[in-house]
């Protein structure tokens, strides 16, 4: 896989994808380069079957991303009803990638962040990690960051968090507190922590069936239960197709595995 970017690093190894945004002086700040980048990424991932498992972070101790640059010029329709918006792209889910992806905070994640915390499977977080949506202090309407977060966080959470703006930042114990977060860590635990949970996904058994799952678990999320349980068939079908025998289950089953507990 091409690992040429200008805002990103990239490295793969035993099934797991690294995503760095790297542009730690402007605090990861999405810039149109940075992007296209994102897109690239997913994209690729895709079509890469030795990568199962991907983890994003920033570069630095600063921040994960501090949403988007506005140095840069993002030019619009003359019309009310359009809108050229590329970071509605910048996530996984809207690239239709449906291998999972571990988010790991270190440091702050406001605005344009959410774009990605908001389509990934678990977010784990350094103890000095906050998360803050700018918006409204800045005289903008927070629209889609929170429609996003909407997807992983209480109602008045998520409202609480657009509508103070700078004015209040959530820590990462009370992020973990409501959810939103799976697990806080120590700093310099991050990327292991990340990479212990996305090497153990990496190792299943059946890549089909960890994607099978993870679109089964959106695509709850989306729909009514209803709706969601009609498609659930398919998606079992479609994991456990005709290599899935009897015995390999047993086998499976039989492993020694010794958990870990948090």
């Amino acid at each position: 896989m091409t690992t040429d970017y200008e805002c990103l690093l990239y490295d793969e190894s035993d099934g797991v994808a690294t995503i760095t945004m790297n542009r730690p002086d402007k605090l990861n700040a999405f810039s149109p380069t940075q992007n296209a980048e994102l897109v690239d990424v997913w994209q690729k991932l895709r079509m890469n079957d030795d990568v199962r498992v991907a983890i994003i972070t920033g570069a630095g101790d600063r921040a994960f991303s501090s949403g988007i640059d506005l140095t840069f010029d993002y030019p619009q329709p003359s019309s009310k009803l359009m809108i050229n918006d590329d970071l509605r792209m910048v996530g996984p889910k809207s690239n239709d990638l449906w291998k999972p992806v571990i988010a790991a905070v270190n440091g702050l994640a406001c605005g344009a962040a959410f774009f990605i915390l908001g389509e990934v499977e678990m977010i784990l977080a350094a103890e000095s990690a906050t998360f803050f949506d700018p918006h409204l202090t800045h005289g903008m309407p927070a629209v889609a960051e929170p429609m996003f977060m909407l997807q992983r966080m209480p109602l008045g959470e998520i409202m609480r968090v657009s509508l103070l703006g700078r004015h209040e930042r959530m820590t990462a114990r009370r992020a973990y507190e409501i959810g939103l977060v799976q697990e806080v860590v120590p700093a310099d635990e991050l990327m292991a922590s990340a990479r212990w949970a996305a090497q153990v996904i990496a190792d299943s058994p059946d890549q089909t069936a960890v994607e099978a799952t993870v679109k089964a678990i959106w695509t709850a999320q989306y729909m009514s239960i209803h709706q969601a349980l009609q498609a659930a068939p398919s998606l079992i079908k479609l994991a456990q197709g005709e290599h899935v025998m009897a015995q390999r289950a047993d086998q499976l089953r039989q492993q020694k595995i010794e958990p870990r507990f948090r």
